[in-house]
């Protein structure tokens, strides 16, 4: 059974928001409701047997250390490459769910300085709005790999996903853990990556590819949910 203290630095802070709410509610020990909370987080049916739970517990524990490491790699990174000058290549995503969830439509646009530009405009299966954008980031990232990009500069316009990627793993969107762990594991290959905002009406060509994808879903008659 993970120690107290391990589900403790495990936990996000959305997560502890909520033992604590559960705490109060139940009259349960902190360390009771931190592990209903987070066995939920894991998928682990709260009534099922202790050992089913512990090793639920013990396998989340173990992807969010992980989790911390990319983090730190991502820092790091970033630390060492903060030259403030532009970088040679750069890219662009947006993706979209219709409805929301529903189906997901992404796009994204990749420019290098020799002329070079990759399109992406596809079905992402299904899913919410956010979890559409970190699925064009994704894509984008994976299209960069590819390209052998050397110094890359990301735009967005999703302030959910752009914080959650550039943010500490104990704020992260317990929700999108998933993709996050994705998209920083593709960054940590990429030298000199990062990701920022921008408005929406600077993201117009990755939008139009997005919409492109979503048009092209609906005319195939969507998708199921999954």
């Amino acid at each position: 059974m993970p120690e107290f203290a391990r589900l403790l630095s495990s936990a996000t802070r959305s997560e502890l928001r909520a033992s604590l709410r559960l705490a109060s509610r139940t009259g349960c020990s902190r360390e009771a409701a931190l592990r209903a909370t987070l066995a939920a987080s894991a998928g682990a049916d709260t009534d099922a047997n202790t050992d089913t739970v512990d090793s639920a517990l013990a396998r989340l524990v173990i992807a969010r250390d992980a989790l911390r490491v990319a983090d730190c790699a991502r820092a790091a990174a970033i630390a060492r490459n903060r030259t403030g000058l532009p970088t040679a290549w750069r890219g662009w995503f947006d993706g979209s769910a219709q409805p929301n969830p529903g189906a997901c439509g992404i796009g994204a646009l990749l420019r290098g300085p020799a002329g070079e530009r990759v399109d992406i405009s596809r079905a992402a299966g299904y899913g919410n709005s956010s979890e559409a954008e970190y699925r064009a980031l994704i894509a984008l990232l994976e299209a960069a790999l590819d390209c052998g990009v050397q110094g890359l500069t990301i735009y967005g316009d999703s302030k959910v996903v752009i914080d959650d990627i550039n943010g500490r793993f104990a704020g992260a969107v317990v929700a999108l853990l998933d993709c996050r762990a994705a998209a920083l594991a593709l960054m940590a290959q990429l030298p000199d990556v990062s990701v920022q905002w921008i408005a929406r009406h600077k993201n117009g060509e990755a939008d139009a590819l997005s919409q492109r994808a979503g048009r092209a879903i609906f005319a195939d008659g969507g998708v199921e949910q999954g």
